[in-house]
Formats: C-alpha cells, sequence, structure tokens
C-alpha cells in the first residue's frame, strides 16, 4: 500500500467513525496533516483522491468538505466506468446477467412498496412507448425511463443507483436491437405490459416473474447473436 493509500485510508476511517459526518467541513490542510501525522503533500493527494470518488468536496475559497455520501452520489462513477467496457462483448454479456440478478427481485419489491402516483408514473411511460412504436430511439429512452421509475418505487437509493450505471450502459445494445429486429417493439411492449399489470395488482411473485422474462429473453437474444459473430462493436454502437 502507497503512503497516499495510506493518507487516504486515515481520512476515510475519520469518516466512518464519525468524526467527520457528512456535510461537515475538514480541518484546514496543515492542521488535517499534523492530525494524521502526514506531510501536507499526503494530505493533499489523499483529498484530492476522495473528492473524485465524491467522498469529499473542495470549494474554492471555502473549504473542503465531506458530501452528503448519498449512495447515488458515491456510486456515480459506476455508469461512467461501465461505458469504458463498450465494445466489450464477454463484458456486455456479464452485465446482462447481473441485471438479471437485481432487476426482477427490484420489481417484485416495487410491486410491495409503490404507490399511485409511482404507478402512473410507469403507465405514462408505457403509454409513451406504445406511441413510439416505430421509433426505435424514442421507444428505448422511454423503455429505460419505464425501469427507472420502477426501481425508483422501491425506496431502495442503492439498488436505484446501481441499476442505472448498468441500464445506461445496455441501452445502446437495445437500440442496436431494435434496428436489427423489427419484432422487438411487439415483444418489448407486451413483456413491459405485463410488468404493469403485475405492479397494478401489486403481486411481488407475478412482478418479479414478468421482469425476469423480459431480462431473460434479452438476455437469450444477446447470447444467440454473440455466438453467430453479431457482437456488438463499438463501431455499430456508435451509429445508433
Amino acid at each position: 500500500m502507497s503512503l497516499t493509500d495510506k493518507a487516504i485510508d486515515e481520512i476515510r476511517e475519520l469518516i466512518r467513525s464519525g468524526a467527520l459526518p457528512p456535510g461537515s467541513k475538514l480541518p484546514p490542510e496543515q492542521d488535517l496533516a499534523a492530525q494524521l501525522g502526514l506531510s501536507r503533500n499526503l494530505a493533499r493527494e489523499a483529498v484530492k483522491a476522495l473528492a473524485v470518488a465524491r467522498v469529499l468536496e473542495v470549494r474554492r475559497g471555502d473549504g473542503t468538505y465531506v458530501t452528503s455520501l448519498a449512495p447515488s452520489l458515491l456510486l456515480e462513477g459506476l455508469g461512467g466506468a461501465v461505458e469504458l467496457l463498450q465494445g466489450d462483448s464477454v463484458a456486455l454479456r456479464d452485465l446482462m446477467e447481473v441485471r438479471r440478478l437485481l432487476e426482477p427481485v427490484a420489481t417484485a419489491l416495487a410491486a410491495t412498496r409503490i404507490s399511485s402516483v409511482q404507478l402512473a408514473e410507469v403507465e405514462r411511460h408505457l403509454d409513451a412507448m406504445r406511441e413510439a412504436r416505430d421509433d426505435v430511439e424514442q421507444l428505448n429512452a422511454h423503455d429505460v425511463a419505464f425501469h427507472r421509475a420502477v426501481v425508483s418505487a422501491t425506496g431502495n437509493e442503492t439498488l436505484h443507483a446501481l441499476l442505472e450505471g448498468i441500464s445506461g450502459r445496455t441501452l445502446r445494445a437495445r437500440i442496436w436491437r431494435g434496428l436489427v429486429d423489427d419484432r422487438v417493439a411487439g415483444r418489448t411492449l407486451a413483456e413491459h405490459e405485463a410488468i404493469f399489470n403485475a405492479l397494478s395488482a401489486r403481486d411481488a411473485a407475478l412482478s418479479q416473474a414478468a421482469a425476469l422474462l423480459h431480462v431473460s429473453n434479452t438476455e437469450q437474444w444477446l447470447r444467440e447473436h454473440l455466438r453467430s459473430g453479431e457482437a456488438l462493436s463499438a463501431r455499430t454502437t456508435a451509429g445508433t
């Protein structure tokens, strides 16, 4: 472990212990370095690294603060990291497996917690999907919004942040799928209607099954095309 890593761990421990709670201001650099027994240079580098990780926020002319440490903030970099996997067919397949593990369970949880207002939001995106069935990009945009609204209804911010990062990566794959398969719109609508109907009934088991079928069908289609050599290359997805 490098000296910078040790400095980062020292500051993290102050946050974990509650000595520096969310929203609190760090001591001036010189005082922080002395408190931790570090050089000012090491303290500065540690603060920079934690600012990139969204653990700390450097405010010019004011000082450095601990962020809210909300899951959506700390996991914000997930989507960007996942985007770097673009063009890697094995990574894309792995991401679809992760989505299959998380999204159906999230949908089941949403069925037990979704409010009438939240259900109306899900229905709004479903209606928009019906209207956009001949517009692949719009169809997929509302597809993403549909699932975002469902996961948001769980009230679980960590789960929402994780799936947001993964689903953002698979958006281009779904658009590409629509361009090469003119039957996908009908199937996609039918699968989303089944999810919505299950949510409307507040049936957790049925909601999970409907979401699992939807994700599994997409994953199966992807696997078949990867085996046949029709992988989603960066060049292909860049044009969608």
